[in-house]
């Protein structure tokens, strides 16, 4: 794996993206920003899968009128997610946001810029800026000759122009396509010129598991190149799932430990037992869990100990019943409908030993 790149740190909250800090797994809220109480409970599910940054709408002045409330009872740092109109940004940064989306060239012209900027420099507020391909205004199309990504770096550029010309530097840089060879070379080619730290993403990806694999291919890249110091998998529905699929990229590449590592072999014709139903339940039990542990779910009992053998924790199937084994040493022998049950035993066993916690 490549290093990673140097960036400048920049604060959001308590948090600090960028630098030395670790990658910030980040999502966004699917609620009505005005409706604090049901926002506040996505927010709460969030916290619970390790969201550590959150992003709300603020689509009209009554969601921006909430998120003074929003902002004080939040266990995390909030970003508002602002477009068009200048003045919702300034009601943001009045009602204590940690961080702004925004695009200054949506907002007015270079006075509306400035007066957003100020207000955000003189409460400590970050700016994230960024071009999103499917969003880019024609004429840095036109200018580009239809190079997307041209377009794209032309048209962060002009943005960080008009931030930077206030003397503010608090800020973090996204370039989101929807196709994942675009972002990787925007991203590149962005990084050799910048040292502002960089939000990841894939934008628009798609339901579960089309966005998840589209996003752990274009993240995966970028953060083996040393690329990334915060991510978001933009996924269609429930949000959980993009903190989870989030940290699952991260474990792959030894980046974040959150959460159980679960391997399971491939079925094949040596299988006697109904392991996709095991891993599932497995997973099921594992779901909220968020201890670095090693576990493996093997359909063979004469291959599964030995290949799962660096395992905290695994089980292996044979022909209507199977083993639980810790390190490669067989724990005990259970009938197929008592497997997950003495998985589910020894699992709470495990993380009393290692951990002190009753589970």
């Amino acid at each position: 794996m490549t290093p990673r790149k140097k960036t400048r740190p920049i604060k959001v909250g308590k948090l600090v993206i960028g630098a030395d800090a670790p990658i910030v797994v980040q999502s966004m809220t699917n609620t009505d920003t005005r409706d604090v109480a049901a926002t506040l409970r996505q927010i709460e599910e969030l916290v619970a899968v390790g969201c550590e940054l959150i992003r709300v709408a603020v689509p009209d002045q009554a969601a921006a009128d909430k998120l003074k409330e929003l902002v004080q009872r939040s266990p995390l740092p909030v970003v508002a997610d602002i477009h068009f109109d200048y003045r919702l940004a300034l009601a943001a940064i009045e009602a204590g946001v940690a961080k702004l989306r925004i695009n200054p060239g949506n907002i007015g012209g270079s006075d509306r810029v400035k007066a957003v900027v100020d207000a955000a420099k003189a409460n400590g507020v970050a700016l994230r800026v960024g071009a999103n391909a499917g969003s880019l205004h024609r004429s840095y199309l036109e200018r580009s000759e239809g190079d997307v990504v041209a377009a794209m770096l032309a048209s962060v550029e002009d943005q960080l122009r008009l931030v930077t010309a206030e003397g503010y530097d608090q800020i973090v840089v996204s370039l989101k396509s929807s196709d994942v060879l675009e972002t990787i070379e925007v991203y590149n080619a962005f990084a050799t010129r910048w040292d502002f730290p960089l939000h990841l993403g894939i934008t628009e990806a798609g339901i579960r598991w089309r966005g998840t694999i589209k996003s752990a291919v274009g993240l995966g890249v970028l953060l083996n190149q040393g690329i990334g110091d915060t991510i978001r998998v933009s996924l269609t529905g429930d949000p959980q799932h993009e903190v989870t699929a989030a940290y699952e990229i991260l474990k792959a590449l030894h980046l974040r430990e959150r959460g159980p590592v679960v391997v399971a072999c491939p079925t094949c014709g040596r299988c006697q037992i109904g392991l996709e139903q095991i891993v599932e339940g497995v997973e099921e039990l594992v779901r909220d869990l968020p201890y670095p542990l090693h576990l493996a779910v093997m359909g063979c009992v004469v291959n599964g100990p030995g290949e799962a053998s660096r395992a905290d924790l695994g089980l292996a199937g044979g022909k209507e019943e199977g083993i639980i084994f810790r390190h490669g040493e067989i724990l005990r022998k259970e009938k197929q409908e008592r497997l997950l049950p003495a998985f589910a035993e020894e699992l709470k066993k495990l993380v009393w030993e290692k951990y002190g916690v009753k589970i």
